[in-house]
């Protein structure tokens, strides 16, 4: 892109960061994001070639590190990309405090129930497998079932039936999760208004909360 022509560091900052798509980059790397497959799990209505094209600016610009190991391509934040932690962080909770307004374009399974698997407290999940079914009620069929599988060592995400016995179900609409995963509706209280049912049992409903702490800004990382 052309530069801004001003020695302003802002103006000098926002050359690199300012394209489209490289912040939300950058926020699926400080989410513990490693692998291309990962990356555009996070990002996924953008696309391949234009990743692609992103990760080499980053990487140019001493802000991403990519390591080849084999077959498997590795990227990770240099000490340059970690010093943008706070500044995405406070990006996100002013987001959340003056642009909360949802749309429906801005509603999408996917990267909700991505988000959701990847932010598991497993230290508040009892030992053995737990597994979470999520039905969406307004969703296209395809896209209406999700499965998360809790173990102490990994939570993995599937679009279909795992085939084990599943500890707890929730049934609710996307824009209620959503709003609930953001912050803005306790699980109670969606619970209250009849818009989320927590099939399993009661031990079960209650600890959900712990589980599946609403969405904070970045991730705690775990590799992806």
């Amino acid at each position: 892109m052309a530069g801004y022509g001003q020695f302003c560091p802002v103006a000098k900052a926002m050359e690199l960061l300012d394209e489209r798509w490289t912040m939300l980059v950058i926020r699926e790397l400080l989410c513990g994001s490693r692998h291309f497959n990962a990356l555009r799990r996070g990002v996924p209505r953008m696309s391949p070639t234009l990743l692609s094209a992103r990760l080499r600016t980053l990487v140019r610009a001493g802000v991403v590190e990519r390591y080849d190991e084999g077959r498997q391509v590795t990227y990770t934040l240099t000490p340059a990309g970690e010093e943008l932690r706070p500044i995405v962080e406070a990006l996100g909770r002013w987001g959340l405090r003056w642009v909360p307004e949802l749309g429906d374009e801005d509603l999408d399974p996917h990267l909700l129930m991505w988000d959701l698997h990847r932010n598991v407290d497993v230290t508040a999940v009892p030992s053995g497998r737990t597994v979470l079914h999520f039905s969406f009620s307004d969703v296209a069929r395809e896209e209406r079932n999700w499965w998360v599988v809790i173990t102490p060592e990994d939570v993995d995400l599937c679009r279909f039936d795992p085939g084990h016995p599943v500890t707890a179900s929730v049934e609710t609409d996307l824009r209620t999760l959503t709003r609930v995963w953001r912050g803005e509706l306790t699980w109670a209280q969606s619970q209250r208004s009849g818009d989320l049912h927590v099939t399993g049992p009661s031990h079960v409903a209650r600890s959900l909360p712990r589980w599946l702490p609403k969405e904070t800004v970045l991730a705690t990382p775990r590799s992806a």
